[in-house]
């Protein structure tokens, strides 16, 4: 679990980064939540936009994704979920105790 000063500088590091997946019409599934997961493992932190024509609820997806992943949401902005997963074996965030 996330300390309000580690997602505060979480949101700091995103804040640059640019939506690497959507998920649209089809919602979430098993190969987004694979692909995430991979993605998470080598950088850390990632965003996911929520189009327009995506018929579930941004929590819910948001949750979604999470739980598949085992990753951290660590803010919901508009349409964009934050991510967090400490990796294994390409650690590069330096988290604030």
């Amino acid at each position: 679990m996330l300390t309000g000063k580690q997602k505060r500088h979480l949101r700091a590091l995103a804040h640059h980064l640019n939506p690497i997946f959507q998920v649209g019409k089809g919602g979430v599934n098993d190969n987004l939540i694979k692909q995430v997961d991979e993605t998470l493992e080598l950088r850390e932190l990632i965003k996911v936009s929520i189009l327009n024509n995506c018929g579930e609820d941004k929590n819910e997806v948001a949750k979604a994704i999470a739980e598949g992943s085992g990753a951290e949401v660590v803010q919901i902005i508009g349409s964009t979920i934050v991510l967090y997963k400490e990796s294994q074996e390409h650690k590069t965030i330096e988290l604030p105790k």
